[in-house]
């Protein structure tokens, strides 16, 4: 199971740390994912890590968030700096387990077979 958090109220320009726990010893051998879904639009793709650490953002978000991993905590973080109100939405973090998912497909929300229950990030303009 996975446990997000870390969402919250800020102002444009701020940051939040998201962190994602997961109840098992073996997420450093998972895909994770982080999406988020913003009112009366589709999930879609925020940032990826793979089991070997190699990561992938969608465009809107590279150079100011950063998804990260602690194996031996069993959690996974999605930093989020310089944020504007484009980014408010309830974010959610998956897992691809075991991994299947290539470097090219970490964006498709299909291949997450565990999603946690989501955070809300607000921010204000």
């Amino acid at each position: 199971q996975l446990q997000a958090s870390g969402g919250g109220l800020v102002q444009a320009g701020g940051s939040l740390r998201l962190s994602c726990a997961a109840s098992v010893r073996t997420l450093r051998t998972y895909n994770m994912g982080w999406f988020r879904q913003a009112p009366g639009k589709e999930r879609e793709f925020v940032a990826a890590i793979k089991w070997d650490g190699s990561t992938s953002y969608t465009d809107s978000v590279k150079g100011r968030f950063t998804i990260s991993r602690d194996n031996a905590k069993n959690t996974v973080y999605l930093q989020l700096n310089s944020l504007k109100p484009e980014d408010s939405a309830v974010y959610y973090c998956a897992a691809d387990s075991p991994p299947v998912a290539p470097y090219s497909q970490l964006s498709n929300g299909r291949l997450y077979d565990s999603w946690g229950q989501g955070t809300q990030v607000t921010v204000s303009s």
